[in-house]
């Protein structure tokens, strides 16, 4: 099926299940689905199409600007604080170094600015790329409210509380939370690793190093350990990427969670989620398995995408609207 074609059907159907739910989310927060109808009628169309032709030329750069967002989001709420460059801002804190699509924001930016300038914020501009990324890579389309303004501080030393690889479920929880985010939220968003890959150096310990214990991570399928370990070598490049969802990085579907269930996941935190009672239902429940209540993993990321880009955002009159998305004005 092309593109827009999945576009259309995707954004269609989401309307219809999201739209009432989304709509009474967010206008208390001051955004809302087509804020930008009458003072820049094509801002999401050009946003759109130009996600849709750095994908084109560079599909990875889809997972990439779905993690941003996220990152974004979880540091001082989605106000496009980590698109700023120089020393000592967020993009520069460990977590954000290997971050990427800033240029895919900086292209829809300039074109912006030029059919409506000091208009779109560059926080609406990453929250508008997250969701075309996700329909281009095959998932699910939903309504983005927008009207976000951008925030004027930067620092790395906030993304301290970003959720991190070694995280337990707890701590997962914990850090959900703060930002409004339940465990289905955790579970879902987390799902968005379906696509996208992670450097060897963030999982090699899991093979070879895990604890003082014992060497091997117990929860690696003993059938996919050989696999994992010619992914990544004891002493090969720790730079080296590896795909979060092994055989499907490129296709977003919840073939996720049945790694997860497989012991294949890659990420000690996210096969955590099927270790943890906790969360493992929830799992269990993306996959459809019988004898419990299914969730559909398309519908419930688009659910939780909504709510966790209304995290912390700025609107009315403050902040401001950058007119280069990498600056304060």
């Amino acid at each position: 099926m092309e593109v827009h074609s999945l576009n259309k059907i995707s954004v269609i159907f989401s309307f219809l299940f999201f739209a009432v739910g989304a709509a009474t989310l967010v206008l208390g927060q001051g955004t809302r689905v087509g804020f930008y109808a009458a003072s820049c009628p094509r801002a999401e169309s050009i946003v759109q199409s130009t996600v849709r032709t750095h994908f084109q030329s560079d599909p990875k750069v889809a997972p990439g600007l779905l993690r941003m967002h996220f990152h974004d989001c979880f540091v001082q709420g989605c106000d496009g604080s980590i698109l700023i460059d120089g020393a000592g801002t967020e993009k520069t804190a460990p977590p954000n170094l290997l971050l990427r699509g800033y240029e895919v924001i900086d292209d829809a930016k300039s074109q912006l600015e030029q059919a409506c300038p000091g208009v779109v914020s560059c926080a609406d501009i990453l929250a508008l790329a997250a969701r075309d990324s996700v329909v281009l890579a095959g998932g699910p389309g939903w309504p983005v409210p927008t009207g976000r303004r951008d925030g004027r501080v930067s620092l790395a030393s906030d993304a301290t509380n970003l959720p991190g690889f070694r995280d337990s479920v707890d701590v997962q929880k914990q850090k959900f939370a703060a930002k409004g985010l339940d465990t289905q939220d955790l579970v879902a968003l987390v799902g968005g690793h379906t696509i996208g890959t992670v450097a060897c150096q963030f999982v090699q310990y899991r093979m070879y190093n895990f604890n003082s214990s014992v060497t091997v991570d117990p929860s690696i399928s003993p059938s996919f350990l050989s696999q994992f370990q010619s992914l990544c070598p004891a002493n090969g490049d720790a730079s080296k990427r590896v795909a979060l969802d092994t055989g499907s990085e490129n296709r977003f579907d919840n073939s996720f969670f049945g790694n997860l269930q497989s012991g294949r996941g890659i990420l000690e935190s996210d096969q955590m989620l099927w270790t943890d009672p906790s969360t493992r239902t929830l799992v269990q429940r993306f996959l459809g398995i019988r004898g419990l209540l299914g969730l559909t993993f398309s519908a419930e990321f688009a659910r939780s995408m909504v709510k966790m880009s209304n995290i912390g955002v700025i609107t009315g009159t403050d902040g401001e609207i950058r007119r280069v998305c990498s600056a304060i004005n």
